[in-house]
């Protein structure tokens, strides 16, 4: 019992050594010494509460909140000692606002509890004394054996036994998991494939050994131990024979595999674990102002108090004939009475501190929010995809970015390869109409003869020799063919390509696809590079037909070939190639390699290596993705070497990947370079116009990628982040500290002498490890005076540190990340905005972002205008928050939570206070709003100091005003506390909701009726609550007071006069702000332009042919951006650059070209 609570409360971990031992059917040793290890169950808890724990544990996480916290603080010292407000200004408000986040998190909740009720329901079929058991997903146990049929979805991680297929295979889609399409083929041991049947199933007699659960969805080590007539095999499990839960099996009629991670344990469930929580900037200057608010609370409470008894120190008035003390009073002690008073003090003025602050914020930063999956300019037709946000905590932050970060391929690129040229044995082709044609002459050509090669000539070799390609002295030609036809061999099995579904169905059953032409087969491949290779091969004449486990088939010109696959070495990112070994029909053993070309040609002995690296060069330059391919024929002792240590190396449970890296690099060795490919991936569209506008509004771009020097320069240059006038310095193939400090020197120098406006930087991989190792403030130097920087040879984790580097740099840049990849992954969660591409190389990068869009060139939109209003909207939110932060207890409790808190909620999210099509058309506006120059201490300042002067207003102007005037009364009484209270009350709410008005530019209907209403009703509700004796109250101080103030004609004067006293300096600055030191955004507010634009602010328009300065008036309605929505008139001239078809939700309405 003890051991399972320290279990529960994470003390005990249940899992003590470093791999579990899982008995297939749980058939556990009968000697009786075992004790079986002990699993989770199936069940998947995404929810965060439950029914026992919802309570506490809410409250326990909004108490951790410092606003909540010092009013729960407040609210208790209001009940424990005498102060001069009701418990209820502090305790009602903190109720509302925890009440409303509960609800909400309780609903969010209650949604992830039945989203998992569904899923741990689902039917399943498990293998049970001996048959088939229809049970619920949440029941599955480790070391069950689990039928799956064609098209569900695996339920718990299973180790593949055997599949309906002889050789038992199977396809599988993890479109769930990390967002591919493509077809993937997972293999059981040959002991269990034979295993088809639930009968057969029953008589397994196995142990699997495998490491405990971990969240690499593309890793996996164990090896299974089957007895078999009294001895013992043993079999290496990889990836290969892993299914994970969330994929969909695909292909194949029905499986069977044995749970070897349940639940919460499973791969998907631990990539899905909740990321470390962002904050914005804003945040952190709205709990920057809440600490300044407190510190002024505290001393406004102590001042009080000191004055209290400095007051006090008069004997008439330390006890006056009104305010007796008793026996108790005068016999307590000083210090309590002093603690007393303090406290007193502080809850008279807690109400600085807007306790419903929090609360708007979050319901602003939600419904806000779904202003981008609305906005139809973020839509992308063709796929069918809409912008997607996946916080909603950091809106404001996209309008504070100063650095961003982008992937390459499938970010600033397509993603979709076309291949385009390739070298093969020292002589360059492209590719035309399914023919390569040589760029020039071929060794003892005829100059001026078209050289080309086409694979329709394998039927007849004659036929290949006698061609112009070829016209070569007899002894070189049969050599000459052997390149050319191994090198698109190795194109076409080198690789891991599958056939679509319906094609590839029976494959390994005889002839595959052997009647199916090149045109009508499907590939699936996980990268379009591979894809793009074999499609190549199929249109040059070498088709690939289809794999099983053990054989993979080519079919030239009908002709079928059959080679055994004997080895597969899988891809990795430290050697950057793939290789497969294969036996040809003719009995010869061959090791095909493919990959970059630094990891080949070190490699290589033999073959056109140097004009080979030439035209990986030549291809790179003209922004061409290149692989170069190459081979290795072994011999039978040779491969007896290879295939023993790979059998060790697999097996091995401890240490694996070091020795499978190791018998790579053993065999991959001595290698016969065949050539190199050269694939094109095309940019998206506006690329160069995103990336121009984003260094245009002060934003610094940097690629990492993980591409070739050459290729990553290539494509800079054409998508305009590069530019032909900027000065490219280099930081690249350093070798060692001292060599990359001094060159760091020179770059600085370089920077300091050279007479250039910009220069950009360009870092590899390796070089980049030594700059961050020793000299990490002279490489950030030279990066800061750098207009763009290049990194490429990137791995993932490198991407992520670079981000890290910036971001707490001396200057804390706000950094925005964009990929689409799983590799992205880790610098998207890194920078303060992670920003996905929905595009062809998965949903892995979407999935783990802040926000995802379909297309780079949606990144202007996104930070221009919805960036640049949500952080306008938030920062007056917070500002004015603090501002317009006494009385009737009623009063105070509804002050911020009804009569104020719509137009302000209202304002922030439909604000537009400079339209749409300019601020995205204008990216230099960006700038006023960089640095978080709205939330700045002289903002804070001034709003703090127009709030107290205008409190000073409210207070002394009614008192001067109203204070000794008999005859404001009808009854000849003189005003009362409670009557001169309710006419400060009524100035200051109509005073700051006026206030609000002022701010707003954008008017809509429910701008009018919220701001409007507010006021009305005040009106409405003071009647109300002042005209009825309420039983249910202590005191009716209240009663008919508000009837008694509108009364009298002297008080609506008042009213008037305070709210244009007070509001009259507000715009005074504003006018004199905006003519003598005005923004950019104000001047595109205020001035006609050159595009014809009558006018620029969202409403404020003038009529046809009128001036800016027409008259005093009309400044005014400028100055504070007013006027009538009926006149608005804005004319664009069909020239401009504008959407010809505004479709954003944020426009509330359609904007054609020629209106607004």
């Amino acid at each position: 019992m003890w051991r399972w609570v320290r279990q529960q409360l994470g003390f005990d971990p249940p899992h003590q050594s470093d791999t579990r031992t899982i008995y297939i059917a749980n058939r556990f040793p009968q000697n009786g010494l075992y004790t079986p290890q002990k699993f989770i169950d199936n069940r998947i808890i995404s929810s965060k509460y439950t029914v026992w724990n919802f309570v506490p544990k809410n409250l326990f996480e909004q108490f951790r909140r410092v606003a909540n916290f010092y009013f729960l603080i407040i609210f208790l010292v209001q009940l424990m000692i005498d102060t001069p407000t009701s418990p209820i200004t502090s305790g009602l408000p903190l109720f509302f606002v925890i009440t409303v986040t509960a609800i909400k998190q309780g609903y969010e909740d209650w949604l992830r509890h039945n989203s998992d009720n569904e899923v741990n329901g689902a039917p399943v079929y498990v293998v049970r004394s001996g048959g088939l058991v229809k049970t619920r997903s949440k029941n599955i146990r480790v070391g069950d054996i689990v039928r799956i049929a064609k098209d569900e979805i695996f339920p718990a991680d299973l180790v593949l036994l055997s599949s309906d297929r002889p050789d038992g295979s199977c396809h599988i889609t993890t479109a769930s998991l990390d967002g591919e399409t493509n077809l993937k083929t997972h293999v059981a041991v040959p002991e269990t494939t034979v295993l088809q049947t639930v009968a057969n199933l029953d008589t397994l007699v196995a142990v699997i050994e495998c490491q405990q659960p971990e969240a690499d969805l593309y890793r996996f080590m164990g090896r299974m131990i089957i007895t078999h007539q009294m001895e013992e095999i043993v079999r290496p499990l990889g990836p290969e024979s892993l299914l994970l839960r969330g994929a969909r099996l695909k292909n194949t009629k029905e499986i069977f595999g044995v749970a070897v991670y349940t639940g919460m344990e499973t791969k998907m469930a631990l990539n899905y674990k909740s990321k470390s929580q962002k904050r914005s900037a804003v945040e952190k200057s709205m709990n920057t102002f809440l600490i300044i608010y407190l510190i002024i609370l505290i001393s406004e409470a102590i001042i009080s108090t000191i004055l209290k008894y400095t007051w006090q120190t008069e004997e008439k008035w330390d006890e006056p004939w009104y305010n007796q003390k008793t026996e108790h009073q005068r016999n307590s002690s000083k210090i309590l009475r002093f603690i007393s008073d303090f406290l007193a003090f502080l809850v008279l003025y807690n109400f600085i501190i807007p306790i419903s602050l929090y609360v708007t914020v979050e319901m602003q930063k939600f419904l806000g929010s779904f202003f981008i999956g609305w906005d139809l300019d973020l839509y992308h037709e063709e796929s069918d995809q809409k912008a997607q946000v996946n916080t909603s905590d950091l809106n404001e932050e996209l309008g504070q970015v100063e650095y961003v970060f982008t992937d390459k391929t499938g970010t600033l690129t397509e993603n979709e390869m076309q291949f385009r040229e390739c070298s093969i044995n020292g002589i360059k082709y492209q590719e035309i109409n399914g023919r390569l044609v040589s760029e020039g002459p071929t060794p003892d050509s005829s100059d001026g003869n078209l050289s080309y090669l086409s694979f329709s000539h394998l039927n007849n070799l004659s036929h290949l020799a006698s061609t112009s390609s070829f016209r070569t002295s007899p002894e070189n030609e049969t050599e000459l063919i052997k390149e050319h036809d191994l090198f698109f061999k190795a194109v076409s099995l080198c690789h891991t390509v599958q056939i679509s579904n319906v094609q590839s169905y029976g494959i390994g059953d005889g002839p595959w696809q052997a009647s199916l032409a090149p045109s009508q087969l499907e590939y699936y491949a996980s990268s379009p590079d591979e894809k793009a290779l074999v499609e190549a091969a199929a249109r040059i004449g070498i088709v690939f037909i289809g794999n099983s486990e053990e054989t993979m088939e080519i079919k030239i010109l009908g002709k079928l070939e059959r080679y055994r696959l004997l080895h597969i070495l899988e891809f990795d990112s430290d050697r950057r190639r793939m290789s497969v070994i294969v036996q040809a029909p003719s009995g010869e053993k061959f090791l095909f390699a493919k990959g970059a070309e630094s990891s080949i040609l070190p490699t290589c002995i033999g073959g056109e290596i140097e004009k080979t690296r030439i035209h990986v060069d030549e291809f790179a330059l003209k922004g061409l993705r290149t692989l170069c391919m190459a081979y290795r024929q072994l011999t039978s002792k040779e491969y007896e070497v290879i295939d023993r240590r790979l059998f060790e190396a697999r097996t091995a449970l401890q240490q694996r990947e070091e020795k499978l890296a190791n018998a790579f690099q053993f065999i991959e060795k001595d290698l016969i370079l065949l050539g190199a490919t050269a694939v094109e991936d095309r940019l998206q569209d506006k690329v160069r116009e995103t990336i121009e506008a984003l260094r245009m509004a002060g934003i610094k771009v940097w690629v990492l990628t993980g591409d070739k020097h050459e290729t990553a320069v290539s494509v800079s240059l054409s998508c305009g982040h590069f530019h032909r006038t900027m000065n490219i310095l280099e930081l690249i193939n350093q070798k060692s500290d001292s060599e990359c400090a001094e060159q760091l020197r020179q770059l600085a120098r370089r920077i300091t002498e050279d007479h250039v406006i910009q220069h950009g930087l360009v870092v590899d991989g390796t070089s980049l490890s030594l700059a961050l190792r020793e000299h990490e403030k002279l490489f950030m130097d030279v990066c800061r005076n750098c207009s763009a920087v290049l990194c490429c040879r990137m791995a993932p984790l490198q991407k992520a540190k670079v981000i890290r580097l910036i971001k707490i740099s001396p200057e804390k840049p706000i950094t925005l990340a964009v990929g689409d990849g799983a590799n992205d992954v880790s610098m998207i969660q890194e920078a303060h905005v992670g920003i996905g591409i929905m595009g062809k190389e998965g949903r892995q990068a979407a999935r783990n972002s802040d926000y995802a869009i379909a297309r780079f060139k949606f990144l202007s939109k996104l930070l221009f205008v919805h960036g640049h209003f949500y952080y306008i909207r938030i920062a007056t939110l917070v500002q004015y928050f603090f501002y317009k932060t006494l009385y009737d207890s009623v009063y105070l409790t509804l002050y911020n939570i009804c009569f104020t808190s719509l137009p302000i909620l209202i304002y922030s999210l439909l604000e537009q206070h400079i339209d749409p099509h300019v601020l995205q058309n204008k990216p230099t506006l960006y700038r006023d709003i960089s640095k978080n120059r709205q939330l700045s201490i002289t903002n804070f300042l001034y709003w703090t100091i127009l709030g107290f002067s205008h409190a000073f207003i409210f207070f002394y102007g009614s008192y001067f005003l109203m204070g000794k005037d008999v005859s404001l009364l009808g009854n000849g009484q003189m005003f009362g506390n409670w009557t001169f209270g309710t006419l400060v009350f009524t100035v200051m709410l109509i005073t700051v909701t006026v206030k609000m008005a002022l701010e707003t530019h954008f008017w809509t209907w429910i701008n009018h009726l919220v701001t409007w209403g507010s006021i009305i009703f005040y009106f409405v509700f003071s009647l109300f609550y002042g005209g009825i004796l309420w039983p249910f109250l202590g005191s009716q101080n209240m009663y008919f007071v508000f009837f008694q103030l509108l009364s009298s004609g002297s008080v609506w004067f008042a009213i008037i006069l305070m709210v244009v006293i007070c509001l009259f300096l507000d715009i005074v600055k504003k006018v004199f702000d905006r003519h003598f030191h005005p923004t950019n955004t104000e001047k595109a507010q205020l001035t006609e332009t050159n595009s014809s634009i009558k006018c620029l602010d969202s409403m404020c328009c003038f009529s046809e042919g009128e001036t800016a300065c027409a008259s005093v008036g009309r400044m005014l309605e400028r100055v504070i951006g007013r006027c009538s929505p009926t006149h608005v008139s804005r004319l664009w001239s069909a020239s401009d650059p504008f959407y010809t078809n505004d479709r954003s939700i944020l426009t509330l309405s359609t904007m054609d070209s020629s209106t607004c």
